[in-house]
């Protein structure tokens, strides 16, 4: 017999489940698209760490659910807090 306890841990499984295939998607649908244009193996590693920083800097959020302001506060964030140089903002940029 199904309790209220084993539905919500039935969902809350599920919806772990679910954040972590959404993210293993998002990022090999990222890997693919690399591919795709033949980068370096390097590149792929390097925006896929990238993209990771840009997702948990807010707040492990899926980049679908941001926009500009999201992207403008990570990349102010690179050059003002972590004092990063242009072509690495760019990279950042670029990768997201």
């Amino acid at each position: 017999m199904l309790n209220i306890f084993n539905i919500i841990t039935t969902w809350q499984i599920v919806q772990t489940n679910t954040m972590q295939s959404s993210a293993r998607k998002l990022l090999d649908q990222v890997r693919d698209k690399i591919r795709f244009k033949h980068y370096s193996l390097s590149t792929e590693s390097t925006y896929i760490l990238w993209i990771k920083q840009f997702i948990i800097f807010n707040d492990v959020r899926h980049p679908t659910e941001m926009g500009v302001a999201e992207v403008e506060r990570f990349l102010t964030y690179l050059a003002t807090r972590r004092h990063v140089s242009s072509s690495t903002q760019n990279q950042a940029l670029s990768a997201i």
